[in-house]
């Protein structure tokens, strides 16, 4: 009986990081109603930055007069404003690459942050305490002075924003760790650059939690494909 040679078998080759997003993009937008959730969250989230722009214009006129605080009255202060600033841009840059590669997760994510967002946007307008007498100046123009160094102390957002993405991918080690670690920094940066009170970043840790749970309740459909198994997520955290 005549042999055949053996063919051998290459090891499967990895795809790259553009590839695999490409293949997770085309299954979610193959999914019934996917897109209209999409559009829908991400207009969540730019309202709910307007609600919060708003807010902090709102207790920025309004500021009042400043308390004594047991960590900052302790505390030198250190320049940290381009720490702050570029911090977040880095951080903002991260999340936005990071969902785009993996776009099941967009839609709970954006609807989380958006109500996030809101919530903290009803805390700003409630007790319209001014900052904290020393703390640190900036450079960077009017609008970046506006949308970071108003008078919306309460409570952090650069504290609890990364708090609730490490929640909402708490399964995920990597991912969990890496946002953890991006909170507990934008919490010591506020703290040594006195532009947050104390209560303000322990505070939001409590208030972030509630609203994970929050989120959990109200974003049914979004948390279904978050969690769908069926997608494709080989390689994804």
């Amino acid at each position: 009986m005549e042999s055949h040679p053996t063919v051998p078998t290459l090891p499967p080759q990895r795809t790259g990081l553009f590839r695999r997003a490409i293949h997770r993009w085309h299954d979610v937008l193959a999914l019934n109603g996917f897109r209209s959730t999409l559009i829908i969250s991400a207009l969540a989230l730019i309202a709910s930055f307007g609600i919060n722009l708003a807010a902090i214009a709102y207790a920025t006129e309004r500021a009042s007069n400043t308390v004594t605080d047991i960590i900052l009255s302790n505390v030198p202060l250190f320049d940290v404003d381009r720490l702050f600033v570029y911090g977040t841009f880095l951080f903002a840059g991260f999340v936005v690459i990071f969902l785009l590669t993996h776009p099941k997760y967009i839609p709970f994510t954006l609807n989380s942050l958006a109500l996030f967002w809101v919530i903290r946007a009803g805390f700003t307008t409630l007790t319209h305490i001014a900052p904290y007498p020393t703390h640190a100046s900036t450079d960077f123009g009017t609008t970046i002075t506006k949308m970071f160094f108003g008078g919306d102390l309460f409570f952090s957002g650069h504290t609890g924003m990364p708090f609730l993405l490490a929640l909402i991918f708490w399964k995920w080690p990597r991912i969990r760790y890496t946002f953890l670690f991006i909170s507990i920094a934008f919490a010591f940066i506020v703290l040594l650059g006195h532009l947050h009170y104390s209560i303000d970043v322990f505070g939001a840790y409590f208030i972030t939690y509630t609203i994970y749970c929050l989120c959990l309740k109200f974003f049914p459909r979004t948390y279904a494909i978050f969690t769908n198994t069926e997608l494709e997520t080989k390689g994804a955290l």
